[in-house]
């Protein structure tokens, strides 16, 4: 029978049995009472349960899952390469909100963490694995990497977290992460937080979860009640008209177009128009990526123009306004678009531009949501738009710096100088187990490409070399190209 949560009374994280040190640390971070799907699962997960977490983003699951985590590792020393808890998520940006917020709470415990994620040293997480990692956050492609080189083994894992369960399967990254759950220590805890259980989902739980507790807080397609949605009919030759003037808004907005070249075109009309923003999509660097959002948290920058699947990992506070230039393809993107708005109880708006050929279905799509989105039509200026979305007009004077310049990509070691060898090869390493050797360095033309199932160009890996194992692009793991792109 499911457990749900009492929204009545809700336990403090003493009373849940977290360690003193770690309730002390949360108190620090003002944190003080839980999020009810936190009240709901930390006692199951603490008692060695395998747990079911069913809940709409922006409900507080990663410290459900995090906490006792972190309580029931205390203290506990990994072995090199053999890390004992795994939290495997869908794309690099979520992996490094979830180290971001699990930590800065471990490190008061003595628990040593990495993120593995692609576009990222290879060399340094190696050397992390070797040094001891108890907590490990990765992404299926960069973590198959590293399993396939020896330099991480799985089978001290005693907990493995699936994190946003339902992209991973949306985006195709299913067969390694069955490959990596099958790696784990047999018997060990298994935790999965998803927003729905269909499909492929359904096949992992029944699979790989024992008797698990099931934690649903409210229905997840239910829409969320500080959320409000509109539909604003617009003409298509005052489209970028009005995405300009509600860009221009005060508040921080996020703005989804449909491709990458979508957002590359739109974030440079934003700037054009005199409007401080930047686009975030798979295409562009880690480092790139990393610093876009950082500056969109620090309010350098109030308008980020995304794609889907790299909003997957865009957890920010206090965004009031999320805008669909392009409708998106189906009403699980329209709910996960809408999901980076109205987090935790605050308010937020939910915007879909809508031209004249795109009514029907975008109706049809919103109605599937369960979404009530009245239609308006808007023209550039008027006072309904304003109403609705904070609408102003911009300066029309061009931003001319770079707002978030792209920075070269540092390379490592080499004799003396950076970028190692001659002609910029980078550095080479050695692989002591696999016998291996390979080109270091993570940029320009020492850039270490290593191809495989979570990320391949060219039709897949290409192995040269025989005896020698010399390989010729073995792992640029991370987030997949091959299923859905960013």
């Amino acid at each position: 029978m499911p457990a749900i949560a009492d929204e009545e009374k809700v336990p403090t994280f003493a009373e849940l049995g977290l360690p003193a040190v770690l309730v002390s640390a949360l108190v620090r971070q003002g944190i003080e009472a839980p999020f009810p799907i936190q009240a709901a699962a930390i006692p199951d997960i603490m008692s060695g349960r395998d747990v079911l977490g069913r809940g709409k983003t922006g409900s507080g699951k990663t410290l459900a899952f995090g906490l006792p985590l972190l309580a029931r590792l205390s203290g506990r020393k990994a072995a090199a390469k053999r890390p004992l808890a795994l939290i495997l998520v869908p794309t690099r940006e979520l992996a490094q909100q979830v180290q971001t917020n699990l930590e800065p709470l471990g490190r008061g415990l003595g628990l040593r963490f990495k993120t593995v994620i692609g576009q990222t040293s290879m060399f340094k997480q190696i050397d992390a694995l070797r040094r001891g990692v108890e907590v490990l956050v990765a992404t299926p492609g960069r973590l198959k990497d590293l399993m396939r080189q020896g330099a991480c083994d799985l089978s001290d894992v005693e907990i493995a977290v699936l994190d946003e369960a339902d992209h991973m399967a949306d985006m195709g990254f299913l067969p390694d992460v069955t490959d990596i759950l099958d790696s784990a220590k047999p018997g060990g805890q298994r935790l999965l937080f998803s927003a729905t259980l269909d499909k492929d989902v359904d096949v992992l739980v029944r699979r790989y979860l024992n008797e698990p507790v099931t934690h649903a807080i409210g229905p997840v397609d239910e829409s969320v009640a500080t959320m409000d949605h509109h539909l604003l009919l617009v003409a298509p030759k005052e489209k970028s008209a009005i995405t300009a003037e509600i860009a221009n808004r005060e508040g921080r907005t996020i703005l989804f177009a449909r491709t990458k070249h979508g957002v590359d075109r739109l974030a440079k009309q934003l700037t054009q128009a005199g409007v401080r923003a930047a686009g975030l999509h798979g295409g562009k660097s880690q480092g790139l990526r990393t610093r876009t959002l950082a500056e969109f948290r620090e309010g350098t920058i109030s308008v980020l123009v995304a794609t889907d699947v790299a909003a997957r990992g865009i957890h920010v506070d206090d965004v009031s306004l999320v805008m669909h230039v392009d409708p998106p393809a189906d009403h699980k993107d329209y709910m996960h678009r809408a999901g980076r708005t109205a987090r935790a109880g605050e308010r937020g708006t939910v915007v879909t531009l809508v031209l004249p050929h795109q009514v029907r279905s975008t109706s049809a799509m919103t109605r599937r949501a369960g979404i009530n989105a009245p239609r308006t039509r808007v023209t550039t200026g008027d006072s309904e738009l304003v109403k609705l979305t904070g609408a102003r007009q911009p300066s029309g004077i061009p931003i001319e710096e770079p707002i978030i310049p792209e920075r070269p990509a540092r390379r490592e070691g080499g004799r003396g100088r950076p970028g190692g060898r001659g002609r910029g090869r980078g550095p080479r390493t050695f692989d002591r187990e696999g016998g291996n050797r390979r080109q270091g360095g993570e940029g320009g033309r020492g850039e270490h490409r290593s191809y495989s199932s979570g990320e391949r160009r060219g039709g897949g890996p290409r192995t040269t070399g025989g005896s020698h194992g010399n390989r010729r692009g073995a792992s640029y793991g991370g987030d997949r190209r091959t299923a859905r792109t960013s």
